[in-house]
């Protein structure tokens, strides 16, 4: 576990580094749970985002996208819900000052369990080699057994308490469990409150006229709220979706982990509207099509998995996340809800207007449920960095940092050098990047000798690299190099664009997905 933290503090300091992520007003040392995209962060995150919006868009006739505002009538949260219910556990230790969210304390404790198992399981395997069987080994070793046992029951009790919504049960499981406090190492626990997480702030020009609005803490609503807009506009038939990329603000007391749980991050979210009966068919269809999205990146099934949520949120009657093998443990990604007709019936019922689908093939009118997937742009960007980071020993005893960034998500797709900044080169690398800069992102770099600039390059993600050296001038070649093998080979520069784009375009992972 220690080495994963390890490495999650490199890709951290990384991503400072080569201006991927930056502490938000660094030069006032930061504000806390805040950050800035730099110049490589940026490209990434837009590739991120493109490629979610168009296997969205492009890939079904039956999805469109909107853009509503993050200012919204008061009433919205109201009516969703976030007003009354929209509040974390929290629980202070008394002797570091410091305060948690009390289910994620039970949670990381759950984990623990797992990791004993795990531990178990691994020493197992390496004691009988291929005669191994885990499964007899789980049924049968007592150590094992015990652990499972614990892990069992502490969940059961955790999830009636999360259910019931009883807070002193979750200090009680704390307290039986003898979960410390990570930074005094105590067991001085306060009791647990609830915390409302939205960002209040006022809208008007005197503070006797202005009325308290909301930061909103989701983009869902604003596609509730834009229901009838977009299926009268469209003349939109059910099953139809609504798709949306936008900033979302929770006063997030526990933030942790870099950029995976911040007070402003960006969502990608969809809600698909259907005829109530049909909602569990299509939540399992959703679950497979978002699955089959995060791995066509590559990054290899055993390190995804599905979680079904112990609590169902009040509008839901099926949820499961989408869960990433991160540093620091499996950790959602991406939520898919299937939400009942919960937040269409209540905006009706709050706006006094008639929120309902007429069918024309059944002739009468009702109001769709809605299957969600919710995933948080900077929680994909972080799992895609984390997979990618790799330290590699080479054959001269030297180690190079590579990112092996999918192709069609690095920042920049191909570097072009001149070997020397005499001899015309660097204007001959200049003309190379002047034709294909209409296609993808190209960067120029003269600095320094051939093996310094291929290394930066490999720190940023840039899957090929092309040099320009006096045979170039002779047969119009050139030495294109491979990111990932190193492999180098000369091409013609006619043929740069045939060779690269296919690879780098987000058009390469929308055809792994379009059934």
């Amino acid at each position: 576990m220690a080495q994963q933290e390890d490495v999650f503090k490199k890709i951290v300091s990384h991503c400072k580094e080569y201006g991927f992520v930056f502490p938000s007003s660094d030069i006032y040392d930061g504000l806390g749970a805040v950050y800035d995209y730099g110049q490589n962060g940026v490209e990434l995150k837009n590739n991120i985002k493109q490629y979610w919006w168009q296997s969205m868009v492009l890939l079904h006739e039956n999805i469109v996208g909107i853009d509503a505002a993050i200012f919204m009538h008061p009433t919205t949260w109201k009516a969703s819900g976030h007003v009354d219910a929209f509040n974390d556990p929290l629980i202070d230790n008394r002797d570091s000052k410091k305060r948690y969210r009390a289910d994620v304390l039970i949670e990381d404790q759950l984990a623990k369990y797992d990791d004993k198992i795990q531990k178990e399981i691994d020493k197992a395997a390496k004691r009988f080699g291929d005669a191994f069987d885990e499964a007899q080994f789980r049924a049968t070793n007592a150590r094992v057994q015990e652990y499972q046992q614990k892990r069992d029951a502490l969940h059961e009790r955790f999830s009636k308490a999360l259910n019931a919504n009883d807070l002193e049960e979750l200090r009680q499981i704390i307290l039986d469990e003898e979960i410390v406090c990570p930074i005094s190492g105590t067991r001085n626990w306060t009791e647990v409150r609830q915390f409302n997480l939205m960002f209040k702030t006022e809208v008007g020009s005197t503070a006797d006229g202005a009325s308290t609005i909301y930061l909103r803490p989701e983009t869902a609503q604003g596609i509730f709220v834009n229901y009838l807009n977009v299926q009268k506009t469209g003349r939109m038939k059910l099953p139809f979706g609504i798709a949306q990329i936008g900033k979302a603000f929770r006063n997030e007391i526990v933030a942790r982990q870099f950029i995976f749980r911040m007070r402003e991050f960006e969502q990608m979210e969809m809600q698909f509207f259907v005829k109530p009966g049909t909602e569990l068919e299509w939540f399992s269809k959703w679950k497979q099509t978002r699955m089959a999205w995060h791995q066509a990146l590559g990054f290899g099934a055993e390190n995804y998995r599905f979680h079904d949520h112990d609590k169902l949120a009040h509008y839901a009657n099926a949820a499961t996340d989408i869960e990433f093998h991160m540093p620091f443990g499996f950790k959602e990604v991406e939520g898919i809800h299937s939400r009942t007709n919960f937040d269409l019936s209540s905006h009706a019922k709050y706006s006094g207007k008639k929120i309902e689908y007429f069918d024309p093939e059944t002739n009468e009118s009702y109001t769709p449920f809605v299957i969600e997937t919710s995933i948080g742009v900077d929680r994909m960007f972080l799992s895609v960095m984390c997979h990618s980071y790799c330290e590699e020993q080479l054959p001269n005893g030297e180690t190079r940092v590579v990112l092996r960034l999918p192709a069609a998500l690095a920042p920049v797709k191909l570097a072009v050098f001149p070997l020397t900044k005499k001899d015309g080169l660097p204007e001959k690398a200049q003309e190379i990047i002047k034709d294909l800069r209409f296609h993808f992102n190209c960067k120029y770099e003269e600095k320094d000798q051939i093996g310094k600039r291929y290394r930066r390059m490999d720190a940023i993600g840039c899957p090929y690299c092309v040099t320009v050296d006096l045979q170039t001038l002779e047969d119009n070649t050139v030495t294109l190099r491979d990111r990932d093998t190193m492999e180098q080979r000369r091409v013609n520069i006619a043929d740069l664009r045939g060779i690269i784009e296919d690879q780098v375009s987000i058009t390469s992972l929308l055809r792994k997905i379009d059934n």
